[in-house]
């Protein structure tokens, strides 16, 4: 293996080479290719970095014979030599694996500056500032990312010197400032690794390449693979490129631009720069930039040469590109482009504006739509009519609006929300390290930073709001305090902030949901044109199945009876239906349920005309309808010590002691489901009687027989008999609630598929059942041993991040556990009854992952929640395009 090529030059390489160049290496060598002006450079492949912890993290002989090779050509082209001379090389060390990771790796700019090549690069220029300048920032930054240390000695060092010049900027700082900064900062290194800073460049770049292949596993990597489910085994690449260099003076800039908004969408160059600056100082929110457009006075000729840069990009690549880069002197130099991250709605229009434009195909732009990522544009917005105190304003960097308390750390954020807590993230500026706190928070705010920030861009890319740049905003993290304007607050008060409009807001604000734009509806409907597999809802009221159908719904495929129990006003009759020492007494409180569960079915079979609506008898066991259990201990035992009404103590205790009976060592195991419609018909024969008597309604009030899809579903059924009586039950009932109306209705019986024991025997099943409906959460739960509150709240996060198993099975199914069971009840299902129709309605049906299985594994239909139709619709059509 390592005798192999391992080093390339950017000439050698081109964008079809991704897994092996890394994203920006690739995409470096094929903006060479076009002609556009990239610094010279050469990469080091993704496999150099696998083989490099294959050897223990250390480079051995071949490579570094390669790099040596590869120097010699770039001096070569550069008519530059590293390590010394009147025109010393000076080189960027930066990342770049095949899934763009923005901003999780490390880079190191300046590379090649010790003494001597400052003092030769301040000759050449004429300015002994700018090398000085870019000395102190090749320190500090190779301190921090190879010698690994502490930022903030760096930072405390320069807030003292610009304190101690009475100036704001480091730009500013005069050149014995910087030689002070210099000194200190080399002292510091020798404090603190108890060794002298590396003066020989060739240490310098083979102790750099290091450092970028070891942050492949550093932990802000680590978190961001995990969320974004990129393969740990893809490894970095490392470019080193030539320097070229945006702080030379007032001739010089560095900015990050996109070719079109990655907020909105919007067909329109957007971005900033900072005169006089390096490329780190936009990105890591160190300073505020300039908007874009801006650049056109200031630098007309450069910004025309970048807008066709531009758009030369955008067109060969055929999608919107992140752009990087430095004008040196009055020169332009591109030194990155990339597919640029973009907010679900910039997504979409920019999806749908390509296949106007002629630039994509329909096919193409369902898949540039991520579907877990349309979840974003079905957050909740404030509400306009809303009354608010607007304290400050920033930047609207990722739309969207949050409202949560205030914490500073990144750490304390993540866990105050473990614990249920709403934060907000509120820093000066974030860095990588903090991703684990935007994960966790319902928002961010920054003091500090642009629109291409590090928070910005994360932000977008996970779909949290987030507002950058409020320079009116300072923290004071010691005392816990922050301050906007005059007003000082204390952490952890509450602030809301809108995403799209940069407003920051005192207090917890109203939210209403979300509009769905004309570019989100037609990407849809190409998606509905193209899918196979039907989407459902899961709904349980009027309100959700109304929703349901502005979201696109095809039907119902899971309506939960007993979420219409559990309404307050209802209980105290549920608890006297299960309370009921006879028969009689029973039928009596059933008889009081009737009318209102009628109502409830007729409401949603109005609303679903003309689809099939899937109505799940009652699942849950009897005692999740009754108090309590120790609050009820509690009441008794203080009605006995204070000699209450004994009436009241009377009736507690009856109801205690009914809670004691029906309590269980495993309800969930227990006595549910079908079992508690075989043990007490009368439940389940309510139930169909107001399903079949709305049904009667809806006839006599004009609706056409063909306008109700009635699907009874039986729950928890593992064996043949189980579902042979309660599907004669339900006949039974309902063929007499239909004769005696002299109607006729057809509809379908069927059962729910949630035990392993149904799975493998589904042949039998499908005897009697019509349909299949796979209940996946309790199939999860019944298949891995796992009860989910447990194992979610105990080991699941370990086992994830020890990579015990890839997924949460809850999120996303187990295609080798639960979905080898599923895959064998559809064979035995439809062996059994060809044409059997096959649905899922567990939380899975709106993972898109889950989703493409189904789609695979030949099902009818998903179910989900409303809000995720959409993501449902998308991914099945997403299924089918990816086989």
């Amino acid at each position: 293996m390592s005798g192999e090529q391992m080093v390339y030059q950017f000439s050698q390489g081109s964008k079809e080479m991704k897994s092996l160049l890394g994203g920006k290496g690739a995409n470096l060598a094929e903006m060479s290719r076009l002609g556009l002006p990239v610094p010279p450079g050469f990469i080091i492949c993704t496999e150099a970095c696998n083989l490099y912890f294959a050897r223990g993290r250390q480079i051995w002989p071949e490579l570094e014979r390669e790099l040596e090779h590869n120097l010699k050509l770039l001096e070569q082209q550069t008519q530059r030599r590293f390590g010394g001379g009147k025109a010393p090389l000076l080189l960027s060390v930066r990342s770049g694996a095949a899934i763009s990771m923005p901003g999780m790796m490390d880079t190191i700019l300046n590379l090649g500056l010790n003494r001597e090549t400052m003092e030769a690069l301040a000759d050449e220029t004429a300015n002994r500032r700018f090398a000085l300048d870019c000395y102190r920032r090749f320190i500090q930054m190779f301190a921090e990312v190879v010698l690994k240390v502490g930022p903030y000695h760096f930072e405390n060092i320069l807030h003292e010197i610009k304190e101690r010049r009475g100036v704001d900027s480091d730009a500013a700082l005069l050149p014995e400032d910087l030689e002070r900064a210099i000194d200190l900062f080399l002292e510091v290194v020798r404090r603190e690794t108890g060794a002298s800073f590396p003066e020989d460049p060739r240490e310098q770049l083979l102790r750099a390449v290091q450092a970028v292949f070891d942050s492949w596993h550093n932990p802000r990597a680590q978190v961001y693979r995990r969320n974004n489910r990129i393969p740990d085994d893809l490894g970095t690449a490392v470019n080193v490129q030539a320097m070229v260099f945006g702080n030379m003076g007032d001739d010089s800039a560095t900015g990050v631009a996109f070719t079109r908004n990655p907020s909105t969408g919007e067909a329109q160059l957007y971005g900033e720069f900072l005169v006089n600056a390096q490329g780190e100082d936009v990105v890591a929110g160190i300073r505020t930039p300039r908007p874009l457009a801006e650049l056109k006075q200031v630098m007309p000729e450069l910004y025309q040469q970048f807008v066709e840069a531009g758009r030369t990009l955008e067109t060969h690549y055929r999608d919107m590109q992140d752009i990087e880069f430095t004008i040196e002197r009055k020169k332009l130099y591109i030194l990155q482009t990339r597919a640029g991250k973009r907010s679900a709605a910039a997504a979409v229009k920019i999806a749908v504006d390509m296949v106007e434009e002629g630039m994509i195909s329909r096919e193409e732009a369902l898949q540039r739509v991520d579907p877990g990522q349309l979840e974003q544009l079905l957050h909740r917005r404030i509400d306009p009519e809303a009354r608010l105190e607007v304290i400050a304003r920033g930047l609207p960097a990722s739309p969207g609006a949050a409202s949560g308390k205030v914490i500073f750390s990144a750490d304390r954020a993540q866990s105050e929300a473990a614990r249920g807590e709403k934060v907000l993230l509120v820093r000066p500026e974030t860095t990588p390290d903090d991703i684990h706190g935007i994960y966790a928070a319902q928002g961010v705010l920054t003091s500090r930073g642009g629109m291409t920030s590090h928070a910005a861009v994360v932000a977008r890319g996970i779909g949290k709001p987030c507002v950058c740049g409020c320079e009116s905003l300072r923290i004071d993290q010691a005392q816990g305090r922050f301050y906007i304007g005059d007003r000082e607050f204390a952490e952890g008060e509450v602030l809301s902030i809108d995403g799209s409009t940069g407003r920051v807001i005192l207090g917890e604000v109203p939210l209403i949901d979300p509009e769905l734009s004309l570019e989100f509806k037609k990407l849809l409907s190409w998606a509905d044109q193209i899918r196979r597999l039907k989407v459902r809802a899961n709904a349980d009221t009027p309100e959700d199945a109304s929703r349901a159908l502005e979201m696109g719904a095809e039907g119902i495929g899971l309506c939960r009876t007993e979420h219409m129990f559990m309404e307050k006003s209802r209980v105290p009759l549920v608890q006297r239906m299960i309370l009921a020492s006879t028969p009689q007494e029973r039928q009596e409180a059933l008889a009081d349920l009737l009318p209102l569960q009628k109502n409830d079915f007729k409401g949603i079979l109005k609303v679903m005309a003309g689809y099939p609506v899937t109505i799940r008898l009652l699942d849950p066991p009897l005692h999740e309808f009754l108090p309590n259990r120790d609050a009820l201990l509690l009441e008794v035992d203080r009605l006995r010590r204070e000699n209450g009404d004994q009436e009241l103590l009377q009736q507690k205790e009856a109801l205690l002691q009914k809670v004691r009976s029906l309590s269980e060592m495993n309800p969930m195991l227990g006595h549910r489901g079908c079992r508690l419609g075989l043990v007490y018909p009368e439940i389940y024969r309510m139930q169909v009687q107001a399903i079949f008597g709305a049904a009667v309604e809806l006839l006599e009030e004009g609706m056409a027989p063909e306008q109700l899809q009635l699907e009874i579903m039986i729950p928890l059924v593992g064996h043949r008999q189980e579902l042979v009586r309660m599907k004669e039950e339900v006949e039974r009932t309902a063929d007499a609630v239909l004769k005696e109306a002299g109607r006729d209705l057809p509809y379908l019986i069927g059962t729910m598929i949630e035990l392993p024991r149904a799975c493998l025997v589904a042949g039998q099943l499908a005897e009697t059942a019509q349909f299949f409906s796979f209940g996946t959460n309790d199939l999860t739960q019944t298949t891995l041993g796992y009860s989910r509150d447990d194992a979610e709240g105990k080991f699941l996060p370990f086992y994830i991040q020890e990579k015990i198993l890839p997924e949460n099975p809850f999120m996303e199914i187990d295609r080798k556990g639960v979905g080898r069971l599923v895959k064998l009840a559809i064979e035995e299902g439809r062996r059994s009854r060809p044409g059997l129709k096959l649905g899922v309605c567990g939380e899975h049906g709106g993972d898109p992952a889950s989703v493409e299985f189904f789609h695979e594994a030949g099902l009818d239909y998903v179910s989900c929640s409303p809000f995720r139709i959409p993501i449902a619709r998308l991914a099945a059509a997403r299924a089918l395009l990816d086989v």
